[in-house]
């Protein structure tokens, strides 16, 4: 069963297409990685399947289409990490996990016990226990993305959308990252759609990829299928290599010089 599925999504800003024809699903426990140069729709398109942009299409969340699912449901069911989120700078780490539990909130915006625990289980698989009363303005770059991504996964979702979560990260973060998205989407049964400008790191975690080239999907399968030299090339607009190493496809841009 799908817990996304999108069909024909078209959206322009003023007179120029943004998104052409797009369809996609995304199922329980999948990680999916959308990939394409700037400009290829990556961020409409994850916008769109939340409803922030207005395109046209359907998106079904559960089988149902978004149009009809009140906002305080969808902020349970799916978690957004923008490419640039905002913050305040005293805000302390605290903070910003307690701001995914909005969604929960009792009236008059009281916190229940159980918020405070999801908070601390998130902060403990972030490795974030011991910086929750730091402000943001005291952490690196890449703490502040850790932090914003575990604000997504203290709503509890069903699905993440993120957009270049590895924004900010070194290598040594960016593999790490990976590793948690594959295992929350096997433990917790998390659907995680995320946007990348990495296709060798996308290849290694995502189990699909969804290569978009001027708004339109061009491959969506398999690192194998997806990973083409000569797709890429098109894609691109650069001369491209691929090379296998214990089964994993790497791809990089040769000098034709």
């Amino acid at each position: 069963m799908h817990l996304l599925s999108a069909s024909n999504l078209c959206f322009s800003y003023d007179t120029q297409p943004v998104l052409r024809e797009v369809s996609l699903t995304l199922a329980p426990g999948q990680v999916v990685a959308l990939l394409g140069p700037n400009g290829s729709g990556k961020s409409t398109l994850l916008r769109s399947l939340l409803g922030q942009l207005d395109a046209r299409g359907t998106i079904l969340w559960n089988d149902r289409p978004i149009a009809q699912i009140r906002r305080r449901e969808l902020a349970r069911l799916v978690a957004y990490l923008p490419q640039s989120p905002t913050w305040e700078p005293q805000q302390s780490v605290a903070d910003v996990l307690r701001l995914g539990r909005a969604p929960y909130l009792q009236a008059f915006g009281l916190e229940a016990p159980r918020d405070m625990e999801v908070v601390h289980q998130v902060a403990q698989t972030l490795v974030l226990s011991d910086l929750l009363h730091r402000p943001l303005d005291a952490l690196s770059g890449g703490q502040r993305q850790r932090v914003f991504l575990g604000r997504c996964l203290v709503q509890e979702p069903k699905a993440m959308l993120l957009d270049e979560p590895n924004t900010f990260l070194d290598l040594k973060h960016q593999v790490e990252l990976g590793q948690l998205l594959v295992r929350l989407a096997r433990e917790r049964n998390i659907a995680v759609l995320m946007a990348s400008h990495d296709l060798n790191l996308a290849g290694q975690f995502a189990e699909r990829l969804i290569l978009l080239h001027e708004g339109s999907v061009v491959a969506d399968g398999s690192s194998d299928k997806v990973l083409d030299p000569a797709l890429l090339e098109r894609v691109y607009g650069l001369t491209m290599e691929r090379v296998e190493r214990n089964g994993t496809m790497y791809v990089f841009p040769v000098s034709d010089s």
